[in-house]
């Protein structure tokens, strides 16, 4: 008997095959959590909410959710971070916690670029620049007039200090040269109402908040912040269009792991997520919602990271933002 046992164990090793525990081959073999760093109906959580039920079939296994909200979003973050690296505690979370809020906070509790390993970008979610209806503006060159006439008298809202909406607007403000006041809001919601009372004449939000007001003239969209324009409101140019490169930048949302997962379960995760990617009822209803999907490869993605930390350093910088 204990030739047989030695036998079958010679064979196992030499095929390859593990003894003892589960390999990369049998992955999943149980639930997979994502844990999105922000509260439920927030755009992490529509995003992934169309992407869950196919990533699921995808991998062969049930993906839940974890909503770990707080500072900023370093709190699910951070547990992702400090996770074991087994390929059942994911993290989909935004600009903001991947090449921006290390710059905001002098002790996240992790470091975005150590801990963490990104599988790929999956949207980006389409950022306008609105203004109040009622001014007597058609296009960003008479609202830089218009600003420009009265410095210090036009009001610019955000969702709150630190968020990639805020840090846009204050460099569109300081490329337009009118000296305009931030005021913060608790969440997009309560800024857009700000900008329809004209509290506030100028805020940057996503497609599906402003949208709405279009029609009816109580909004105006001067501009779209991506690299082509946005399918549903064709008529609006983008920034790039108007000499505004890089001025205000779209928020993007991100799959990934904590480091030291093993590369095959990466592999596997990548792979279920670009084939969720390439379903056209996927992409639609994306886009129904204001998201663009990425036309980048995950590695140009990874590749590009510290360049857009860079950028958004030098933003924060200039900025004077500290949210410690």
């Amino acid at each position: 008997m204990q030739v047989i046992k030695k036998t079958v164990a010679c064979l196992a090793a030499a095929l390859g095959l593990a003894t003892v525990g589960p390999t990369w081959a049998d992955y999943p073999e149980q639930p997979v959590k994502v844990v999105i760093p922000y509260p439920p109906g927030a755009a992490g959580d529509i995003i992934f909410r169309i992407l869950q039920p196919e990533l699921s079939r995808e991998l062969g296994q049930t993906v839940i959710t974890d909503y770990k909200t707080g500072a900023g979003g370093n709190i699910g973050t951070q547990m992702v971070a400090r996770s074991k690296p087994d390929g059942y505690t994911l993290l989909f979370s935004a600009t903001n916690n991947f090449v921006i809020n290390q710059f905001l906070y002098k002790n996240m509790g992790y470091d975005p670029f150590k801990d963490l390993y990104v599988i790929n970008k999956v949207a980006d979610a389409a950022a306008f620049v609105y203004v109040n209806g009622e001014l007597p503006v058609k296009n960003m060159a008479e609202f830089r007039d218009y600003v420009q006439q009265r410095k210090g008298q036009v009001n610019y809202g955000t969702p709150g200090a630190g968020t990639t909406p805020e840090l846009s607007a204050w460099k569109l403000s300081a490329v337009l040269e009118g000296d305009m006041l931030g005021i913060h809001y608790r969440g997009s919601a309560p800024g857009i109402q700000a900008l329809l009372s004209n509290e506030v004449q100028m805020f940057v939000s996503s497609y599906g908040l402003g949208a709405a007001f279009l029609p009816q003239g109580r909004l105006k969209a001067l501009a779209v912040a991506l690299p082509e324009r946005f399918p549903a409101l064709p008529d609006v140019p983008t920034m790039e269009e108007l000499g505004y490169k890089d001025v205000v930048i779209s928020n993007w949302w991100a799959l990934a792991v904590p480091a030291g997962t093993d590369t095959e379960i990466v592999a596997k995760i990548e792979g279920a997520l670009e084939k969720v990617l390439a379903d056209p009822e996927i992409r639609k209803k994306l886009l129904d919602q204001g998201y663009l999907l990425s036309k980048v490869s995950a590695e140009e993605f990874r590749k590009g990271l510290p360049a857009e930390a860079d950028y958004w350093h030098d933003i924060v910088t200039r900025a004077g933002i500290s949210l410690d």
